[in-house]
C-alpha cells in the first residue's frame, strides 16, 4: 500500500515536471546549457589534476631512482623511514 502511494506520488511529480518543461522550454534549455557547461568544466579540471598528479609521481620516482644511484645505502634507509612514517600516518 505504501509503495503504491509512493509510486503515485513519483508519477505525479514526473507529470508536473514534464508539463513545466513543455511550457517553459527555454528556461529548461538554459539550465541544461549552464549546468552542462559547468559539468564539462569540472571534468576538464579533474582530468588536468589527474595528469598533473601522474607527472609529479613520475618525477618523484625519477628523483628517487637518481638518489638511489648516487648513494644506495643511505637512500634505502630514507625510503624505508618514509614508508614507515606514511604507514603510521595511515593507521
Amino acid at each position: 500500500m505504501a509503495t503504491e502511494q509512493t509510486g503515485n506520488a513519483v508519477t505525479e511529480q514526473y507529470r508536473k515536471a514534464k508539463e513545466n518543461a513543455e511550457a517553459y522550454p527555454y528556461v529548461w534549455g538554459s539550465y541544461l546549457v549552464v549546468y552542462g557547461g559547468f559539468g564539462l568544466w569540472v571534468a576538464y579540471r579533474y582530468k588536468k589534476l589527474r595528469n598533473t598528479e601522474d607527472r609529479v609521481r613520475a618525477l618523484q620516482e625519477k628523483l628517487r631512482a637518481l638518489r638511489q644511484e648516487r648513494d644506495p645505502t643511505s637512500s634505502s634507509t630514507v625510503t624505508e623511514n618514509v614508508k614507515s612514517s606514511v604507514n603510521k600516518d595511515l593507521k
